[in-house]
Formats: C-alpha cells, sequence, structure tokens
C-alpha cells in the first residue's frame, strides 16, 4: 500500500494565497505606499519636509495637500513594511464588514479628522498663556500609522474581545491596549510622532463613539459609487467587496447602537458608550427554555452527570416499576379516577406514543428484557441512549 506524501506548497505559491486574500482598497493601499516608497528610493527623493504634515505649513500657506501625502509617504524601508503589515489583518477584517468604497471613505475621513485634532492641539500649544510649545507646530510627521491606530480602536470596539496580546508577550485589556501601544513605540522608537498617533486615537474614540456620524453618508451614496460607471472595472475585480448586503447602517456598528442621533452629541448617549468600556462583573445567566423543545436540555458528551450513579440505578429501577405496577393494580381494579396516573418521569401509559413503542422495539432487538427495557425508557424519559446505559448498568 502506497503511503500518503504529504507536499508543501512553495513559497511563491504561499504568498500568492495570502496576497488573494487581502480585499480591493486594503491591497491597493499596499501597492501604492510600495510604489511610491520604491520611486522616491531609486530617484534619490529624501526631501519629505516637502510632504510631510507640517501644521505651520497647512496654516500658513494652505498646503491642504500635505493632510493626505503625509499618509502616503514613508521614511525607510521598516516604516512602511511595518505599516503594511500591520494594515493587512486590520484592514482586510473591517473592509469585509464594510465593503471597499465604506473603507475608502472611511480612511479619508480619518485622515481628515486626524489632521484637524493634530492642528488644533499644536495650535493650542503653540498660544499657551503659561508657556509656549512650539515644536508641535514645527513637527513634520509621515507615515500611515497615524490611521492605523484609529483603524485599531475601531476593531477593538467592533470585536468585543476582554484582552490582546502585545507582540506576543503579555496580554493587557481590550481598552488599554492602543494606549498601552502608543507608549511602547514611544519609548522603543523616539523619533516617532507621539502627537500623530496620540490624534490617531482620539479619532478612532470619536468615530466609535458616534461622534463622527453625521459625517457619514447613507448607504444610497455608497450603492450610487458602485454602479458609477468610473469604478465599474474596480468592482468587477473578484477582491472587490460590495457594500451592498452588508451592514445597513452608513457606518460600522458602534457602541452607540443603530439608535443614536444623527449628529451623535447627545450626552445620554456618549455617557452610554463612555460606560460600556468599564469593566463589569460577569454575570452568570440561566439558559432560557425554547417552547418549540420542553423538559430538560441535555448536551453531547455530558450524557454521564444527567443519568442515574450506576450504585443507585437499580433500586430507582425498582422504585419506578413497582410504582408502575401499583399504577396498573389501581386502574385494574375498576376504581373511578378522573385524573390520569403519572409517573414523576414517564409518559402516560394509556396513550404511549408511537416513538416509544419503536424504542421499545429497538432496545428489545438488542436482547434486553421488555419489561426492564419500558421501565428504563420511562427512567430516561423516551431517550434511548441513556436507557442502553441504564440496562448495562443492570447486567454489571
Amino acid at each position: 500500500m502506497r503511503s500518503n506524501i504529504v507536499t508543501e506548497a512553495g513559497l511563491p505559491t504561499r504568498v500568492g494565497q495570502w496576497w488573494e486574500g487581502i480585499p480591493f482598497f486594503t491591497s491597493a493601499i499596499m501597492i501604492i505606499c510600495g510604489t511610491i516608497y520604491l520611486v522616491c528610493l531609486l530617484v534619490g527623493y529624501d526631501s519629505f519636509v516637502e510632504v510631510c504634515f507640517l501644521p505651520v505649513a497647512i496654516l500658513s500657506q494652505f498646503q491642504v495637500y500635505r493632510i493626505f501625502t503625509s499618509v502616503l509617504f514613508h521614511g525607510s524601508l521598516l516604516h512602511v513594511l511595518f505599516n503594511m503589515l500591520a494594515l493587512v489583518p486590520l484592514g482586510s477584517e473591517l473592509e469585509r464588514i464594510m465593503g471597499s468604497i465604506r473603507m475608502l471613505y472611511l480612511t479619508i475621513l480619518l485622515a481628515i479628522s486626524n489632521a484637524i485634532i493634530h492642528l488644533f492641539i499644536a495650535v493650542v500649544m503653540a498660544h499657551n498663556p503659561l508657556h509656549h510649545y512650539d515644536n508641535p507646530m514645527n513637527e513634520c510627521a509621515i507615515g500611515f500609522s497615524g490611521i492605523l491606530f484609529s483603524l485599531i480602536v475601531i476593531e477593538t470596539s467592533l470585536s468585543g474581545i476582554q484582552s490582546r496580546s502585545v507582540f506576543g508577550l503579555f496580554s493587557v485589556p481590550a481598552q488599554w491596549y492602543v494606549w498601552i501601544l502608543l507608549v511602547v513605540f514611544q519609548l522603543l522608537m523616539t523619533n516617532v510622532s507621539f502627537l500623530g498617533h496620540l490624534c490617531g486615537i482620539v479619532s478612532g474614540f470619536a468615530y466609535t463613539y458616534g461622534l463622527l456620524n453625521f459625517l457619514s453618508p447613507g448607504t444610497s451614496f455608497y450603492s450610487t459609487m458602485e454602479s458609477s460607471s468610473l469604478l465599474s472595472s474596480c468592482v468587477r475585480r473578484p477582491k472587490f467587496i460590495l457594500c451592498t448586503g452588508g451592514n445597513p447602517s452608513a457606518q460600522l456598528p458602534t457602541y452607540s447602537g443603530q439608535n443614536t442621533m444623527t449628529n451623535g452629541l447627545a450626552f445620554p448617549n456618549v455617557w452610554r458608550n463612555l460606560s460600556s468600556w468599564m469593566p463589569r462583573r460577569d454575570a452568570v445567566t440561566e439558559p432560557q427554555q425554547d417552547s418549540r423543545f420542553p423538559g430538560r436540555g441535555r448536551t453531547l458528551g455530558s450524557v454521564q452527570n444527567q443519568t442515574v450513579p450506576v450504585d443507585d440505578s437499580e433500586f430507582d429501577l425498582q422504585t419506578r416499576l413497582l410504582d408502575r405496577s401499583a399504577a396498573d393494580h389501581q386502574s385494574s381494579d375498576g376504581r373511578q379516577n378522573n385524573t390520569a396516573v403519572v409517573d414523576r418521569a414517564t409518559p402516560i401509559q394509556n396513550q404511549r406514543p408511537v416513538a416509544f413503542d419503536a424504542a421499545i422495539q429497538k432496545l428489545v432487538s438488542m436482547g434486553f428484557e421488555k419489561t426492564q427495557v419500558e421501565v428504563a425508557l420511562a427512567a430516561a424519559d423516551g431517550d434511548v441512549n441513556i436507557a442502553v446505559e441504564i440496562l448495562m448498568s443492570q447486567k454489571e
């Protein structure tokens, strides 16, 4: 007999399968950022001060393009590799939920909101009456990491998990995961933009709590974009994910729920959203009984915990047999009884269902005595498997 031969796929095949599993927009962002870095590397372009996010240049010269160019440019090979590899799981999961067009809109919205918050904090710190901090105004920041921090906040709130692992070293509560990453990156790499990452976190929380819902268009907008001729070539791509048929709301499911006000600024809703992040004691709830399946529920693999103990099974069977015999004797004496005699764990004897008779015949064909089979089935509430265990325990 020929032994089974297990062949492993080669590296190109694995890379191809990995790439095919990445949705359209996420892979497009990776291609754009990677291509921009390679072009800059080949032509020797390193004047990132012309494309980075520089608050003083945006405010004084109104160079709004820096909001988007700073997101796509990266300073080193390690920088672009780390950001793109971090984007794959986050972007892929969110894009499969939202759709490619909605993911594009979310990225643009987060880039703009991050920039506005960044500019606001920089201006406040620069014009602080107590002490002027001009460094944030002159800080040059590039990279996709600000949006990544926003996506981490959104994905964490959407997944609902309780803990996350930090680089596989230790686990932390999910609510503190993004803040610990902020501190860890700042300690390991001092040249990263702390304010850029912080603004990404704030923007992610603003979106999660529904504060940006008034900027999110309806589903008809995404449907119109998907049906337009300009995007027809992209929609036909196998990795493109349509928004139609996904989440019916115009934004991701957040703690504000579907009943949140349009502006998302109502204080009770915000407080409810904030309180949902507070740790709570888990309450053990009793499982609800389905009206379609009355009676005691049993789970597979736990039969031994619900059956009668082996030592007392014979005594219990004898007791049930005596009770049933007494009931039959009482009915045979002709005594007037308006109520049916019902055993504690047996069906009505006068109206025994067909399935019960079929189970009796099945167990009798297996070599058990009919009287013992009837009592065992009655004790097992008609469950053939439990009845077999009871009958086997009698033989032992």
